[in-house]
């Protein structure tokens, strides 16, 4: 006899939490989906996976409290691209975004992956998260969290 295997339902238990700035969404999209192509590739089930979009890199870090403060999720994921202009505010947005971030992975405990891209040129972000591209930092912010996950479950 030829027993069935099913693979256990995931719904309703994330174990991974991905925010996702949608300023510059094009760049992040793409991010997005190298990250949830990696995830596939390793094993992960989509439903394992919750997805919170904000508006900018500036609103990561408290989605990344609230997201990575839950029992459920093993780390949490951010997604973003902070293009210089003519204004300070790519200072304040990337330093702001990169040291609250920083404050919430040692606030909860968990990984807190950092794929906020910051450049002079939206070309510079575009180079970074093109679609296919083994180097895009959508699928190094999933590898990363994958092992950061293990290192800390070895500890």
């Amino acid at each position: 006899m030829v027993k069935k295997v099913t693979q256990p339902s995931c719904a309703g238990k994330p174990r991974f939490a991905v925010a996702v700035a949608e300023f510059h969404s094009t760049i992040t999209e793409s991010l997005l989906k190298a990250c949830l192509d990696e995830f596939s590739r390793h094993g992960v089930c989509e439903c394992e996976i919750e997805i919170v979009r904000v508006p900018g890199a500036f609103e990561l870090p408290l989605t990344a409290l609230k997201m990575g403060q839950r029992k459920n999720i093993l780390a949490v994921i951010c997604l973003g691209a902070v293009i210089r202009g003519e204004t300070l505010h790519y200072e304040l947005v990337a330093e702001a975004c990169a040291r609250g971030l920083m404050d919430v992975m040692l606030a909860i405990g968990k990984p807190v992956i950092f794929e906020v891209l910051a450049a002079d040129t939206i070309k510079l972000c575009q180079d970074r998260a093109l679609e296919g591209d083994t180097d895009n930092k959508g699928a190094a912010a999933a590898r990363a969290a994958l092992s950061m996950t293990q290192v800390l479950k070895t500890m």
